[in-house]
């Protein structure tokens, strides 16, 4: 027997920090994981023998490059850029690029590190990957974030492809930005295939991608509330975030007969008691999207609603919640505000963003409650079936693009309940959906060797 076989938790969490050091995001994520992961690999010997969870916690590679471009002013930039690749084993590397000032390497090793099981659970052949750089589109000109995309990508063609990894969006990365990327690419290989997804729909884009993420989390949430016979119908929310995944969980829920409250952005949240109607969000859209704007202006427009600077919207009373703005936004404090107030589900539509004490929280409460690796697995989800669109040189409709999507959100459900099923109406989703993910890719693993 290795020595190695039965590290018990701690000694594995040691482990991760101590080859990890000063990636506490990185740690956070596996340390969620492994403390479901530890309890179902108990008896399976296999599983300790070939150190599969040491594995997946050791990315494939991290590539981190230079990434310099010329501003309008001719300033020469320079942004680090990176992109991690996770693990392979049931499909090529898939998830976003971000750009954004917070991104560095722990940031993107836990995302490509979620990732991996959140595409597990879709039921697509997909690995997991994340990428990005520190670069700031906010206050660029347009030329200015084309030729930063180049840059990036100039780059980046070497590490990608549509069999070996395919990257999408994430924040500061929207359509736009996939364009310039796309371009650059085509431009370098003289190859148009599925190399990039969130594509626009005239050069092999998917129809329902952009509202894929947000509608996955509310279709999930509404699988939970069914298994205790209830519905969104009159259900109040609270949803943090106001970009594409908060507004769309938003238009969603209104169309179930919802009632949403508040939205957010990096300046604090907004408080709508009439509620947030489809006109309201259209509004938000237009103006987050096209005019750059914050959220504090949605009070100018609609002098009902209340503006709270430099706070999250945890505090208000709801039925639901969904934080769908970015990691770690929701703490522990926070969750207990939720629960005391009386609410009874939370879908996560960003990645991570409940800390470990919130996780606690909602548990040892038992209210229902969904990781980001299940609830917000739509995205990626319809970035899949771009995917495969591309392969067959074929668009899907929306109707059924629609259907698949409901369908991928209800197997999740059914793989959570399955793996999570605690006895007595509790259902403890974070605990099925780490097991189902790490199932998976832990028996491709299994299959391949030591690889």
């Amino acid at each position: 027997m290795a020595v190695s076989d039965h590290v018990d938790l701690n000694g594995f969490m040691e482990g991760v920090k101590k080859r990890n050091p000063y990636q506490p995001e990185f740690v956070q994520a596996v340390q969620e994981v492994a403390e479901d992961i530890f309890e179902f690999m108990e008896d399976k010997e296999e599983y300790h023998s070939q150190q599969i969870l040491r594995r997946i916690a050791e990315p494939d590679r991290v590539v981190s490059f230079r990434v310099c471009w010329e501003d309008d002013a001719g300033n020469i930039r320079v942004q680090r850029g990176w992109r991690v690749q996770n693990n392979n084993a049931i499909g090529p590397y898939k998830g976003g690029i971000r750009f954004h000032p917070s991104v560095n390497e722990s940031v993107l090793k836990f995302l490509a590190f979620e990732q991996t099981f959140k595409n597990a659970l879709t039921g697509l052949p997909m690995g997991g990957g994340k990428g990005g750089s520190n670069f700031n589109p906010k206050g660029k000109s347009v030329r200015e974030i084309m030729r930063f995309c180049q840059s990036f990508m100039t780059e980046l063609y070497r590490h990608i492809g549509a069999d070996v990894d395919v990257p999408a969006g994430d924040i500061g990365v929207g359509a736009r930005e996939i364009g310039f990327m796309f371009g650059q690419y085509k431009r370098i290989t003289n190859n148009f295939t599925g190399v990039l997804t969130g594509k626009g729909l005239e050069w092999g884009g998917s129809l329902i991608r952009t509202e894929a993420t947000g509608y996955g989390a509310v279709y999930f949430l509404a699988e939970m509330l069914a298994t205790k016979g209830e519905d969104l119908a009159g259900k109040t929310a609270v949803i943090s975030g106001s970009g594409n995944v908060a507004t769309h969980a938003a238009e969603k829920i209104v169309q179930l007969g919802g009632k949403v409250l508040t939205l957010s952005d990096s300046g604090g949240f907004i408080h709508d008691p009439d509620g947030i109607t489809q006109e309201k969000i259209d509004w938000v859209k237009s103006h987050k999207t096209h005019r750059r704007g914050r959220i504090e202006d949605y009070v100018a427009a609609f002098p009902k609603a209340t503006f709270h600077a430099g706070k999250t919207p945890w505090g208000v009373p709801c039925d639901v919640a969904l934080p769908c703005a970015t990691q770690n936004e929701l703490l522990g404090e926070d969750a207990k505000t939720l629960i005391a107030n009386g609410c009874r589900a939370v879908s996560e539509g960003a990645n991570m963003p409940t800390d470990l004490d919130g996780v606690h929280a909602f548990k040892a409460a038992k209210i229902l409650y969904a990781p980001g690796k299940a609830s917000n697995a739509g995205g990626v989800a319809v970035s899949g079936l771009e995917m495969s669109q591309n392969s067959e040189r074929r668009s899907w409709k929306e109707e059924e693009l629609q259907q698949m999507l409901k369908d991928i959100m209800s197997g999740i459900h059914q793989s959570c309940i399955r793996y999570g099923d605690q006895g007595g109406g509790y259902i403890d989703y974070v605990k099925g959906a780490n097991i189902a993910g790490f199932k998976k890719v832990a028996d491709a693993m299994l299959a391949f060797g030591v690889v």
